[in-house]
């Protein structure tokens, strides 16, 4: 039992902090690269803070844990656009464009209603997996033809040397480790105390959450809110379609109990547009706002 729980905890905190390292390197890639900041966050940031869930599925599809991948999911994506908006407001001034919520916002809907679909028969084929990874590389795309020009970063000298080749290795390894670790001491647990996979994973999935809220504030405080915004609705695409998606192709993803990952999937749907209808009808989030998004967040662990 104490070894499976450490095994959790060690699991996280390399999932976290490799995911960190991974993005900072690839951050500065992307910066050298002269793309916008918007997309910076849409695409490298929250693509490289999504390693934990990414890692988290394809190690659930490998060990038969689905219903741990599904809450896992739900429980980070959830917890980002409720509690990560609401913080981040509050911490902030956090103003978004309307045409930046219509088109993210609507790629994190399709993405929230997929998964949805996906995981109401109780198995995530490898050919859905398939054509959800399918689905978001052709939402990147898409954003990427609407990318806004005018916020384009200054181009810098990387560093682009051994240090950041090494940085990215050190990195993946804390992935692998840390995302073999985590699902592994997670069963041990799970069988051990009888915790619920759905309540594990919901408390596991806002751990590996902390970067992207971390990332988001870091942005606010240094006035780039396109970062910051980008990165919260830029994860929310990512974790429902790609992450859930790649692990599905891996080796197909069943999934226990499928009445309650459907409830806290459609939960989580739910949430997420009544967040996005807040930022589109304000702009700029105020302090009820925000403490609405936070509320938002209650009734995840809530679900049975």
């Amino acid at each position: 039992m104490l070894f499976d729980f450490g095994a959790l905890v060690v699991g996280l905190v390399l999932l976290v902090y490799g995911s960190n390292r991974i993005v900072a390197s690839a951050t500065s890639l992307a910066r050298h690269a002269g793309v916008s900041t918007f997309f910076i966050g849409v695409t490298v940031v929250a693509v490289g803070s999504s390693i934990p869930e990414i890692a988290t599925s394809v190690y659930g599809a490998a060990y038969d844990t689905g219903g741990f991948v599904v809450s896992h999911i739900v429980g980070s994506a959830t917890s980002q656009i409720t509690l990560g908006i609401g913080v981040v407001a509050l911490a902030g001034t956090l103003t978004v464009p309307r045409e930046k919520t219509r088109l993210y916002g609507a790629g994190m809907v399709l993405a929230m209603a997929a998964m949805l679909l996906a995981v109401r028969s109780g198995v995530v084929t490898r050919l859905e997996g398939v054509l959800m990874a399918a689905g978001y590389a052709a939402f990147l795309a898409v954003g990427y033809e609407h990318d806004d020009y005018q916020s384009m970063v200054e181009r810098h000298t990387a560093d682009r040397g051994t240090r950041t080749v090494a940085w990215l290795v050190v990195g993946l390894s804390m992935v692998v480790a840390g995302g073999h670790l985590l699902v592994t001491g997670a069963r041990g647990v799970a069988v051990a105390v009888g915790v619920p996979w759905y309540l594990l994973g919901v408390v596991t999935g806002l751990g590996t959450t902390a970067p992207e809220i971390a990332i988001a504030l870091l942005a606010v405080r240094r006035s780039e809110e396109s970062v910051a915004v980008g990165t919260l609705l830029g994860s929310n695409i990512t974790d429902p379609l790609f992450s859930l998606g790649v692990g599905a192709a891996v080796d197909g993803i069943v999934v226990e109990q499928p009445d309650t990952a459907v409830v806290s999937t459609a939960y989580m749907l739910a949430a997420s547009v009544a967040v996005l209808a807040v930022l589109y009808r304000q702009r700029t989030v105020r302090w009820r706002d925000a403490t609405l998004c936070l509320l938002l967040y209650v009734p995840t662990f809530l679900i049975r």
